[in-house]
């Protein structure tokens, strides 16, 4: 059995798609990044060149376990355009760590900007086909109902069967008479 067949999509009459796929990657990926950067961001600002930003990256690992849940939903569009954003953020971030630090810390910031650059790309080239895919099939559900009447016997059966209905006679009303008026008022009874 397929294992990547029983996973929730957005509809339910399709399988995963590649990019559904990806998208699903980038989710694990994130919550991976996420942990690592709240569990070690001493280790990870002192090897980045980003000493005594230790909150910053934990918030950051934050948003990534955040952007992570949020892709392995059933609607993971949204969720990777986060993770476009944050990685934005991120480039900056690291853009800062290659001004501090030794040449160690530097090369380090520079082969984690590499890196983020490249997980950016595939971010944004995901985010894009995950938008166009939903997009594609806005409104549909993958079921027609076009031949459906909602008549239980169908519309041309429903058609005209109240035709010769007679109204019961403890249902019928009498007519009842308006007032006249006289010049503008009411006629006394």
């Amino acid at each position: 059995m397929n294992i990547a067949s029983t996973l929730v999509t957005s509809r339910p009459d399709r399988s995963l798609t590649l990019t559904d796929r990806v998208a699903r990657g980038l989710g694990w990926f994130s919550l991976g990044l996420g942990l690592a950067e709240i569990v070690a961001p001493g280790k990870l600002g002192r090897a980045l060149g980003l000493e005594g930003k230790e909150t910053l990256l934990r918030a950051y690992g934050g948003r990534e376990i955040g952007a992570g849940i949020w892709a392995l939903s059933d609607t993971p569009a949204p969720a990777i355009w986060a993770r476009v954003a944050g990685d934005i953020v991120d480039l900056g971030t690291l853009a800062a760590g290659l001004r501090g630090g030794d040449d160690s810390q530097r090369r380090n910031a520079f082969i984690a900007l590499a890196a983020v650059g490249g997980i950016t790309l595939v971010d944004l080239l995901t985010a894009m086909s995950l938008s166009a895919e939903t997009t594609e099939n806005k409104g549909e559900t993958g079921r027609d109902y076009s031949d459906r009447s909602g008549f239980p016997g169908g519309a041309d059966k429903a058609r005209g069967a109240a035709r010769d209905f007679k109204t019961p006679a403890e249902y019928r009303s009498t007519p009842v008479e308006e007032p006249k008026r006289v010049s503008g008022e009411l006629e006394p009874a």
